[in-house]
This record gives C-alpha cells, sequence and structure tokens, in this order.
C-alpha cells in the first residue's frame, strides 16, 4: 500500500455491502446455499461466479474508494465471519482486519486465503488479484473447497468454473495482445498495485528505486527520488505512468501532472472493483484496454 502521509491514501469510507452481482448466469443450487463471507470484493465477485445459487456470499469492502489495508470492520461486518462457512481473504496483511476478525470469531472455518494458495513470499507485493496466475490458481482453489463444504453440488460448481473461465477469455486474449505489442515498453507507477499486471504484459517497470522501496515500506520517498520521477516522466523515458487512483495525494497528483504536461499517457486504475463495474473480468478488461490504448496498441 501506499504511504499513508505522503500519498494521502483516503481513510476507508466503511461502506459495507454484498458486492455486484455478476453478469454470468446462475442456474439453482441443487441443495442449500452456503454463507460465505469475502474480505474485498476483488475477490468478492470471482467467489460469487464460482458459487452461483450455492453460496450466498457477502463482501465487507465492496467500494473503490479508501483503503482496505487501513480498513476497521464494524459490528455488523464481524456478524458476517461469525456466521460463515467459507471465507476468502487475500492474505499478506492486505486485509489483517478479516484474519483477526475470524480468529475472534470464527476460528474453525473454511478459509481460502489466496496468498497461502500461491505460496507468495511474506514482503512480496500484496495485491495478488492483479495476477493473472495467482487469478486462476485461488479460483481453482475456491472451487475445490466448494465441492468439500457442498458435496451435492460437485457438478453444479465444475459448470460454474467452466463458465467463469469462459468468461475469463477476453481478459487473458487482452493480456496477450498487449505482451505481443509492448515489447520495450516501459512504465512508472504511482503505486505498486498493478505491478503484477504490468509484468504479465510485458512492461519493464522505470519508476525510480528509491520511490518504489518507500511506497511499499510506507514511508516518505525522499526528495531525490521524487524529482528523478520527474525528470524520467518529463524525458519520457517512461510509456505510461500508472496512476491508483485510490491512493490520491499530492505527489501522485504531481507526477500525474507531470505526464500529462509531457504528453505520457496516464492509465488510471484502481484497487479494489468500482461500482460500475458488475464483473471482475469487465473490471480488469476495461483497464487493459485503456493500457493498450495509451500503448497505441489499439
Amino acid at each position: 500500500m501506499g504511504a499513508a502521509l505522503v500519498l494521502g491514501a483516503t481513510a476507508c469510507s466503511g461502506d459495507t455491502a454484498t458486492s455486484s452481482s455478476s453478469d454470468l448466469p446462475a442456474p439453482d443450487c441443487p441443495t442449500t446455499a452456503i454463507p460465505i463471507t469475502v474480505s474485498v470484493n476483488q475477490w468478492g465477485n470471482i467467489v460469487e461466479q464460482l458459487a452461483g445459487k450455492c453460496g450466498t456470499v457477502s463482501t465487507v469492502i465492496a467500494s473503490a474508494t479508501g483503503d482496505p489495508h487501513d480498513y476497521e470492520p464494524g459490528t455488523g461486518d464481524i456478524a458476517k465471519f461469525t456466521n460463515a462457512q467459507m471465507v476468502v481473504v487475500n492474505g499478506m496483511g492486505y486485509d489483517e482486519w478479516a484474519s483477526k476478525a475470524i480468529d475472534a470469531n470464527n476460528p474453525d472455518v473454511d478459509v481460502v486465503s489466496a496468498a497461502k494458495v500461491n505460496n507468495v513470499a511474506d514482503g512480496a507485493n500484496p495485491h495478488l488479484w492483479y495476477n493473472p496466475t495467482y487469478v486462476t490458481a485461488t479460483a481453482n482453489a475456491i472451487t475445490a473447497q466448494l465441492k468439500s463444504l457442498v458435496p451435492a453440488a460437485d457438478s453444479y460448481f465444475d459448470q460454474q468454473q467452466t463458465d467463469f473461465n469462459t468468461a475469463m477469455e477476453p481478459y487473458f486474449a487482452e493480456i496477450s495482445k498487449i505482451n505481443t505489442g509492448a515489447s520495450g515498453k516501459t512504465y512508472g507507477a504511482t503505486e505498486g498495485v498493478f505491478d503484477y499486471m504490468a509484468a504479465a504484459c510485458g512492461l519493464t517497470d522505470l519508476t525510480p528505486k528509491g520511490y518504489q522501496n518507500a511506497t511499499e515500506n510506507e514511508s516518505d520517498p525522499a526528495p531525490g527520488d521524487i524529482t528523478a520521477f520527474d525528470k524520467d516522466l518529463t524525458a519520457k523515458k517512461m510509456d505510461v505512468l500508472i496512476y491508483n487512483t485510490q491512493t490520491e495525494g499530492s505527489i501522485p497528483n504531481q507526477l500525474k501532472a507531470t505526464a500529462e504536461s509531457a504528453d505520457v499517457p496516464v492509465v488510471n486504475v484502481t484497487e479494489t472493483m468500482p461500482a460500475e463495474a458488475t464483473t471482475f473480468q469487465q473490471w480488469q478488461v476495461s483497464q487493459l484496454q485503456e493500457l493498450s490504448q495509451a500503448l497505441g496498441l489499439s
């Protein structure tokens, strides 16, 4: 996550809701649906697609405002974990508040952690939903857990996963398209939320290391690192600037302004799934298409 003081990350608004339903059709469940709680909507919508009508999914953070890392659940949020038969979290401290709620109120619940599924090392980038490989592995683990909990719906979950994989095809196609056409292309980022996806698309990260390390460690970038970032943008050493709209602040805004003055395309991304997106796939493809256009590939 970005540094709170420097990046000006807005405190999470506290909005809680069930994430929006998937556009994928879901047939009636052959048995009783189970209650499932998901910490953040990046994973919540995926769970909805995979569980279909065999899961009643409650997603705690369902808005694209504020910083999920700093979220503190209210009484109603805690109740969602208490009553769940299955929980899905990101892990790596990103949603530590969810892990604490589970430990205190429902320690025996079945938990799927994206971090554990993918054996991600401590200290690595926690924005796992931006890694296509991690998304696939986590989706597979979610389906496996659903089938274990509701064996009577085994074939139902197989079909839901087939439908999910089909819906993911445009996502992988867009990544492949960018990867093929973006050889030698570079980027800078105001915050590392999109780094996994940028790597999957074949882009080279030219964000100054000092700036990068500071944002990863939630500390202040040195003035020299900010100056270096500005100079590289002005000199157009970066083909695009990736701008996380959920960590707006004086420094990210300054870098965005520099990029715009230098005619370096700015690609806006969000950390959580925005309200206007109806599915994880739609959200991701929309951002990938914006990246493709910024790189001159479409």
